[in-house]
């Protein structure tokens, strides 16, 4: 072992130990938002998680999770695992970087000097070290979610690719492709996104083996491109695809039991690959008649008859007339391959196995081959166009029938009816569709990103395609990671949300105005991030300089950039308004230009070297493109990176569950309001008696199902509605038909008549078919005093307000599948168990029962009595119970070290004070409405205490401090009132002051803003005035007098 090789290892493993200590340092303890919650839920009970599932992360987690002292350290651990799978990326990069650097300044043959050696290692700190706090990167590294050893995975293959280039001469040296092919199938149980490293590994290959030409530059593109999508298509679901056709054909044909045909086909499939790697060792003949066999039967078995006969006649000519010449070698490489990623892809048999056990998270119950072949294919959450389109404003002109979707009934799969595929005006019907989506919140999107005022055109398609798709949703997330970050708010255009930024403030005011005047929203902003371009320019010189030394590494290199970057652009084709940012996606491409990164210390290397000694001049370049880079990066990112200490998520998700009375049920709708309380529960044994129904959930058959069993320590769920009335094309939608029903009809019965399949509940439709209806949307629910009093349902006191019915109007004209469930639920246990609904469902899967609604905290309960409604005030639903809310707040709730002063307040946890504020103050009005003053201000104390300030937006966030100003007066608490005042007025003017700065037209788009901000100093001004504070007061007004006249020009428009 030289003395290169002995420093680079060491070197390597010192670049891991750096990073996974800094990852370390700065996990989160707990389940994160998104994600994390349902995955670490998944993998500590081996459970099912959504689709397309991540088997092999969930299961080395599982082992990790072990390693818990108690439930609480369970996240820590599992957290833990994506920080050491994130150091080993780091590491595995290091080496990438310096073999491709050696080949950069190191002649073949000759003796590697001590300048070198100094200058390929300080390119292999400088690259490595620039992913480690890139961040993009960094925020999965302290998280459980598989991007961080999906990130390991793409890692550990490029390098391997790079050491076969080094031994590929050796006889041995393809044992690299086949670890290569199985880390690939292993990858698939963790994210597909490693599957686009293929195209750069086929480059290393040819480059290796063949003298480039443009002809076989072009033929080794495709060629990795179709082994791509054979992979990704061809052998991930293609194969269970083949499988469920087997079980069709055994099950409903044959009579045999489910599974069946499964069995068959895995038999056929190992016996054509184990006779086609006997043949490439033998060339016998039985073997290769072995294959044409195995592989006729599962053709002829898998796409019919037709296929299997065209098989028949080509396998025949090919055989016995044609009988081509076959290169043993590479079909017994390309079999071995094959097998090997097959062995790592059966990673997913642990899906079934634990989707047959039927534990409480088993997301699509994957438990069969077709169910199994749906959560593979993501169906649950439909198609986008690809390749041809319509624009949004295309009608629906009718329906094709695409394949057969089954379903797996008692005894048989039973048919659902075929795939609907929507057809288009074709004269709206374009190529490369990218302004598709007819959502109208994603309508207007497009209207005001393009400017659109009639009928879109294609320029317009392709405009967004560039600006918003590949612009806004790449390469701004580029700069955030090599040029630098304005903050962490999402951003949807807007000059002061989201936005890359250098931190040359002249340089940045081209595009976001003048940067002379920035608002405390980004100054205190713990994202805004200012790299001043280094990064950028150090990965530019050594992009430039790989390109002039080295095409084909460069080649490489570029392919893994485009394919982890651009090309996911391309493929995924997202619609506006994400519900988060997406940058994680794209980590593989900024993975690859921090490469070029690394290269950048060459090149100035070389540059000193000319002028100074060897030494001196690697020495020199390493040294300046640390600091210059990965302590930049680390010094401004690490504040927004560290999330030690931070117990949001787990404390916030604690408080819903903590709102409800045992035994409840409650309803919730997203990620946010639903992950982070599976994890309370099926992790740290938090309320385990409270079912949570998920409303976007509960559209599918597999998820009402699951709530008729017992979960943890909560009952099953009455449904009056049998699995097969539900099931997957059965009332998916129930449309309204007025039937003229005096009064309100019990909505008990109407459930029954919805559910009835007798044909006097069904209407017959223009075509003849006969459907169920809904046939009034006057709804009552008798109630049962006596079970409302014996369960506690409303509080003594309030024993004269309960009503003898609870009736009101359905909102909508119809029901989907989640409706139906959903009344049916409330309808069927009301009296027995305690409903609420989660404060975070939107309004309209309130299915109209506020009016019913008593605030009990993070939930709203439903009961037999009329609210008098706080809406006015604070947009919350419902009644107060003092009592209850008092003490949910002041004893039961915690606030996630809100008021630390140290964790980092994430977008996330950032929009949820709005929640929590509201809430404290809810209960401060409770309070002062019945006297008990010293409550409302013991209240309104506790919520300044707990929950910081957040210099965030002008809008309605700021109303709960402007309510809690409002009852400290009222509570004869001056002194604390203007505080209150003084805070939030000092931000509106410090905001508003920034719009200003802007100059027209930029200061006309926050014109709603504007106007927001000068009514609440209005509001504040008066408020003063009328509780004695002339001096606060006169200083608002005058205030108020000098804002009105700059902004004289936006409040006339």
């Amino acid at each position: 072992m030289t003395n290169y090789t002995r420093l680079n290892n060491l070197f390597g493993w010192i670049t891991f130990l750096i990073a996974t200590t800094v990852y370390t340092l700065t996990l989160e303890p707990t389940g994160s938002f998104w994600d994390c919650g349902e995955f670490i839920s998944s993998a500590f009970k081996l459970q099912v998680c959504h689709q397309p599932g991540a088997p092999l992360f969930l299961m080395i987690s599982k082992v990790l999770s072990l390693f818990a002292g108690d439930v609480t350290q369970v996240a820590w651990w599992t957290n833990f695992g994506s920080a050491v799978s994130s150091g080993a990326t780091i590491m595995f990069l290091f080496w990438s970087i310096t073999h491709l650097a050696k080949k950069l300044i190191f002649t073949e043959g000759s003796t590697i000097n001590g300048g070198q050696t100094l200058a390929i290692i300080g390119a292999g700190l400088v690259g490595s070290l620039a992913y480690t706090f890139s961040d993009t990167f960094w925020f999965s590294a302290v998280e459980s979610e598989v991007y961080a050893m999906s990130s390991l995975c793409t890692a550990i293959v490029f390098w391997a690719i790079l050491k076969w280039e080094n031994e590929a001469n050796d006889k041995h040296a393809d044992r690299w492709l086949i670890f290569i092919a199985y880390m690939m199938g292993l990858s698939i149980g963790v994210h597909l996104l490693n599957l686009l490293a293929i195209p750069a590994l086929a480059f290393v290959y040819y480059f290796k083996k063949h003298e480039a030409t443009t002809k076989g530059v072009l033929f080794t593109f495709i060629i990795s491109c179709v082994i791509l999508v054979f992979v990704q298509y061809g052998l991930i679901p293609g194969t269970i695809s083949f499988a469920a056709k087997f079980d069709l054909f055994f099950v409903n044909s044959l009579g045999m039991n489910f599974g069946t045909g499964v069995v068959v086909f895995g038999i056929l499939f190992v016996l054509l690959l184990v006779s086609l790697l006997l043949y490439s060792i033998s060339k016998s003949n039985i073997q290769l008649y072995i294959a044409a066999i195995s592989l006729g039967l599962i053709l002829f078995l898998g796409w019919g008859i037709i296929a299997g006969f065209l098989y028949l006649i080509a396998a025949a000519v090919t055989l016995f007339y044609w009988k081509p010449a076959v290169n043993q070698y590479i079909l017994n490489t390309a079999v071995l391959c094959t097998m090997f990623i097959m062995i790592g892809y059966a990673s997913f048999a642990m899906i079934v196995i634990r989707a047959k056990a039927n534990p409480n998270l088993n997301n699509n119950d994957p438990s069969n081959a077709y169910s199994f072949l749906s959560y593979l294919n993501r169906e649950q959450y439909g198609d986008r166009p690809l390749g041809f389109g319509p624009y949004y404003s295309a009608e629906m002109t009718g329906q094709e029938k695409g394949d057969m979707i089954y379903r797996k009934g008692d005894h048989k799969y039973e048919e659902v009816g075929q795939k609907p595929i929507p057809v288009y005006d074709k004269n709206k019907t374009i190529p490369f569709p990218r302004i598709y989506s007819d959502d109208a919140n994603h309508v207007q999107f497009y209207k005001s990103w393009l400017g659109i005022k009639g009928e879109p055109t294609y320029f317009d398609n392709i405009s967004f395609f560039v600006s918003y798709q590949v612009n806004y949703m790449y390469f701004r997330y580029f700069m955030w990671n090599f040029a630098g970050r304005q903050n962490d708010v999402q951003g949807a255009g807007s000059v002061h949300e989201g936005n890359w930024i250098s931190g040359i403030k002249p340089i940045d005011a081209v595009r976001l105005g003048n940067q002379n005047q920035l608002p405390k929203s980004i100054t205190e902003n713990k994202a805004y991030n200012r790299l001043y371009f280094l990064p950028l320019i150090l990965g530019l010189v050594g992009l430039f300089f790989q390109y002039k030394r080295n095409l084909k590494d460069f080649s490489v290199v570029f392919l893994l950039f485009f394919m982890t970057g651009l090309a996911i652009v391309l493929y995924l084709n997202q619609t506006p308004l994400q519900p988060r940012e997406r940058d994680y996606a794209y980590a593989g491409s900024f993975y690859a230009f921090t490469i070029w990164i690394g290269l950048g210390v060459l090149a100035i290397y070389e540059f000193l070297a000319k002028r100074i000694n060897l030494m001196a001049s690697a020495g020199i370049a390493t040294v300046i493109c640390l600091v210059a880079v990965p302590y930049v990066m680390a010094k401004e990112e690490w504040d927004d990176h560290d999330r030690s200490n931070r117990y949001t998520s787990r404390d916030l998700a604690a408080n819903y569950l903590n709102s409800c009375a045992p035994n409840a049920i409650i309803f919730t709708y997203g990620d946010n309001d639903t992950y982070p309380l599976w994890y309370c529960q099926e992790v740290e044994n938090i309320r385990p008696d409270i079912r949570i129904v998920n409303l976007s959930l509960l559209g599918t058959d597999w998820y009402g199902r699951q709530m008729k069993g017992k979960m943890n320590e909560s009952a099953p769920i009455k449904i009056s509605l049998d699995n097969h009335q539900f099931a997957a094309g059965i009332r998916d939608y129930t449309p309204l038909f007025e039937q003229n029903i005096q009064g309100n009809a019990e909505l008990k019965e109407v459930m029954q008549f919805v559910g009835s399949d007798s044909q006097d509940a069904k209407a017959q439709t223009q075509s003849g078919e006969y459907i169920n209806y809904l046939p009034t949307k006057n709804f009552k629910i008798t109630v049962d005093k006596d079970a409302v009093i014996k369960n506690k349902v409303v509080d003594p006191s309030q024993y004269n307000k309960i009503l003898p019915e609870i009736d009101w109007t359905y909102p909508s004209n119809g029901l989907y599948k989640n409706d139906l469930l959903a009344l049916d639920i409330i309808a069927n246990n009301i009296w027995e168990r305690p409903i609420y609904f989660a404060i975070t469902v939107p309004d309209r899967n309130f299915y109209g029962l506020q009016k019913f609604f008593q605030n009990e905290g993070f939930a709203y309960r439903l009961v037999p009595m009329k609210s008098d409604s706080t809406e006015a005030v604070l947009g919350r639903e419902g009644s107060v119970n003092s009592n209850i809310l008092y003490n949910n707040i002041h004893n039961k709730f915690k606030w996630g070290n809100y008021n630390s002063g140290k964790i980092y307040v994430d977008p996330e946890s950032s929009r949820m004070t709005t929640t929590c504020k509201s809430t404290f103050t809810i209960l401060a009005q409770a309070c002062l409405n019945e006297g008990k003053i010293d409550s409302c201000v013991k209240t309104l104390d506790k919520m300044n205490e707990s929950i910081p300030f957040i210099n965030n937006q002008i809008g309605y966030n700021l109303v709960p401090d402007l309510m809690a100003a409002d009852l400290y007066y009222k509570s004869k608490v001056p002194a604390k009132a203007n505080k209150q005042i003084e805070l939030v007025n000092n931000f509106i003017t410090n905001q508003l002051d920034y719009y200003h700065s802007l100059g027209m037209p930029r200061m006309g788009r926050f014109g709603e803003e504007i106007n927001f901000g000068l009514s609440l100093i209005h509001e504040l001004a008066d408020m003063a005035s009328k509780n004695n504070q002339p001096a606060l007061a006169q200083k608002l007004q005058n205030e108020l007098k000098t804002l009105e006249g700059k902004f004289s020009a936006v409040l006339e428009e």
